[in-house]
């Protein structure tokens, strides 16, 4: 039996393209369309859905705040986002507004089918684009490569906190901040704060809430 999606976009033609996507493996099966926020949470009470994909770029109202909505009337709920920016902000938004899967713009129809299936199954799903070194090398020498301040400055990007936000929280120039930021990326051979996010949770610094409330722990 394919799993029920659920899909948002307020762009007809580009639900369609997607669409096929997603149903070309016989696996999902897009059973209801949304255009923005308030249909998606009115239909989603009447199909239940398996996965709600929700593409980023919507002009009239940002995914981010779709994602909320969904999750504050369904908290099990198990969205995907489809970004088509690698800006950070959307990145850290998106994580903090609990969505569980990632998918860039530049992802192959295989990649999006991998995210539906990892995050059906309750699990997480980063996109290549954004993804780390998965080198046992690497793994193995985390937390030891990182100072504590790095550690600190890291537990404070799992939770979306801006540059300026850490600095003042921790008594520190905003430039120092980025200067962590950047030895940690170097250290943990990820590109942005989107792979340090990921190192974080799958070394257990950070956490999906299971809640729907859109925080890290």
């Amino acid at each position: 039996m394919s799993h029920k999606v659920l899909l948002v976009d307020e762009h007809r033609i580009t639900r369609d393209g997607i669409k096929a996507l997603i149903e070309q493996s016989g696996e999902f099966e897009v059973v209801a369309e949304a255009e923005n926020g308030s249909d998606a949470v009115r239909i989603l009470q009447g199909i239940n859905p398996d996965l709600v994909v929700i593409v980023v770029g919507a002009p009239s109202e940002p995914a981010i705040d779709i994602t909320r909505r969904i999750l504050q009337h369904a908290a099990t709920a198990r969205v995907i986002i489809l970004s088509m920016t690698q800006a950070e902000e959307p990145i850290i938004a998106a994580f903090n507004a609990g969505a569980r899967g990632l998918v860039l713009n530049k992802a192959s129809a295989g990649d999006l089918l991998d995210a539906l299936r990892t995050v059906v199954q309750g699990g997480s799903y980063f996109s290549s684009g954004i993804q780390q070194d998965n080198s046992p090398a690497n793994q193995s020498f985390f937390p030891r490569t990182l100072t504590p301040r790095e550690l600190d400055v890291l537990r404070l990007v799992t939770t979306g906190a801006t540059s300026k936000e850490i600095a003042s929280k921790l008594e520190l120039s905003v430039e120092t901040v980025r200067s962590y930021r950047k030895a940690m990326m170097r250290k943990l051979h990820v590109n942005n704060v989107a792979g340090l996010i990921q190192v974080a949770i799958q070394e257990g610094l950070a956490q999906w809430t299971r809640h729907g409330g859109g925080k890290y722990t």
